[in-house]
């Protein structure tokens, strides 16, 4: 499958990768061969990318940490929890904690792949697609600094939950505020919950160098949590939801975390970040420094910015000749563009 822009696809296509709903059922499977009316919707829904089924690259995967059925548990529950928050009720913490039982087992199943954020997004499930990411992200960071299975719910329970607090907030600068201290007085309440979770929804917009809000802490102030936190919601952010900048692709999200090193974000974070993330994620088209284009099909872990690229040559429409190239064998070889 390969990864391209919305505006480039054509009736009779086929998606290459499953879209989920806001309440986590299947808005369109993959397999379906795409019509005039699918592609309007996506667009209306907010969708700017979609994997399509491709021939020539119809054996290239995006492995997943988590499983298509986690991802439906994960963000059933999270519309289930803010539509009882919307009517007054308390939410189950009990189901949240099991959805976060499954959610862990993936991730430590699948601690070896690198992080490729493929799932497809509308206006309805964008937020509850990037807790899941926030979520899933931590919680392998979390595995990078060696924390216990107790502080590994813990941790993945807050980054779920870190924007709680932005049900009916305003998203202005004071609202983002508003929805550390909402969020915080959300969780604290929770007997079930320790407090150090409640601290991961108010410290996940603190910046070690004293710049974040809502309290300016700085440093050693910032539980570990907190700063974990931070950088999955960074990076997401970076990505699809880039305030008042265009979103970013991974490399260049990457780029802009670590100018972001010892200021906005921890140091340390980051360089464990740097070892669980895909920078160039599989089915993205690329342009090498010798200029033939392709599509990474294959990733290293510890060498993320090394992977192997498809290179088709072709005369006309008429392919002549495919090979691998693994950017891991040539050094002096490197990605010069992406091209989608």
């Amino acid at each position: 499958m390969k990864l391209v822009d919305i505006e480039t696809v054509e009736p009779g296509q086929t998606l290459g990768r499953t879209i989920f709903s806001a309440n986590g059922t299947v808005l369109l499977s993959m397999g379906v061969q795409l019509t005039v009316y699918m592609i309007s919707t996506l667009k209306r829904l907010g969708v700017t990318t979609v994997y399509l089924d491709d021939p020539m690259f119809r054996d290239i995967t995006v492995d997943e940490v988590l499983s298509d059925d986690t991802k439906r548990a994960v963000i059933r529950q999270m519309s289930e929890t803010f539509e009882t928050l919307r009517s007054g009720k308390q939410f189950s913490t009990k189901s949240i904690g099991q959805t976060i039982d499954q959610l862990l087992d993936d991730v430590l199943k699948n601690q070896g792949v690198l992080v490729q954020l493929s799932d497809i997004r509308t206006e309805d499930n964008a937020m509850f697609i990037h807790a899941m990411n926030v979520c899933m992200m931590s919680s392998l960071l979390g595995l990078e600094f060696g924390l216990n299975m107790v502080q590994l719910k813990e941790l993945a329970i807050g980054t779920l939950l870190h924007d709680i607090g932005k049900l009916n907030a305003p998203e202005i600068q004071e609202g983002k505020m508003h929805h550390s201290w909402r969020g915080f007085e959300l969780l604290k309440n929770k007997r079930e919950y320790s407090l150090l979770i409640a601290h991961i929804a108010f410290q996940h917009h603190e910046a070690v160098d004293g710049s974040g809000f809502p309290r300016g802490l700085t440093g050693e102030e910032i539980h570990l949590y907190a700063k974990i936190a931070a950088a999955a919601n960074t990076y997401d952010n970076l990505l699809f939801n880039a305030e008042d900048l265009k979103p970013l692709l991974p490399h260049e999200a990457c780029e802009r975390m670590n100018a972001m090193s010892g200021r906005e974000l921890d140091h340390e974070v980051l360089v464990h970040f740097m070892r669980i993330v895909s920078v160039y994620p599989n089915g993205i088209s690329v342009r090498l420094s010798n200029r033939q284009t392709g599509v990474v099909v294959g990733q290293h872990r510890g060498l993320p910015g090394r992977p192997i690229v498809r290179v088709i040559d072709k005369q006309g429409e008429e392919v002549v000749a495919a090979k691998e190239i693994d950017l891991a064998q040539h050094p002096t070889l490197f990605i010069d563009a992406v091209l989608s």
